[in-house]
């Protein structure tokens, strides 16, 4: 059972990025889902939950409207889309798969299988 996160990199404010997880030994389908981030000095913290059937979503505040969760059943691989990235979302991201009824709070105990997480900055 792997989760393997790619697609991070330095990109400046206002820049976008696109974070895909691949799955290898089960299918994703089955499982809610959701990406993590943790900045330095800083705790591990939900950024967006998406259950199962795709029909509960979570958005943290600090990224509504720039951050979208998805999956693509087909390739065992989900993504997080990043757009009008700031400085303050630099952090490693980490996808995760959690636990059902952690979708709406998209805490960091809900997550069970892990990444090893992606390194995102975003220069001033």
């Amino acid at each position: 059972v792997q989760l393997q996160a790619s697609g991070g990199g330095l990109v400046q404010q206002g820049g976008s990025l696109r974070l895909s997880c691949a799955a290898s030994g089960f299918t994703l389908a089955y499982y809610a889902i959701g990406w993590f981030r943790q900045a330095p000095g800083k705790e591990r913290e939900g950024v967006s939950c998406i259950s199962s059937s795709n029909r509960r979503i979570y958005v943290a505040d600090s990224v509504k409207g720039r951050f979208t969760i998805s999956r693509d059943n087909a390739r065992n691989t989900m993504y997080l889309h990043m757009s009008s990235l700031q400085p303050e979302d630099t952090a490693v991201y980490y996808c995760a798969t959690i636990k059902a009824d952690q979708v709406t709070s998209c805490a960091v105990l809900g997550g069970f299988y892990w990444g090893q997480g992606t390194q995102v900055t975003v220069s001033s």
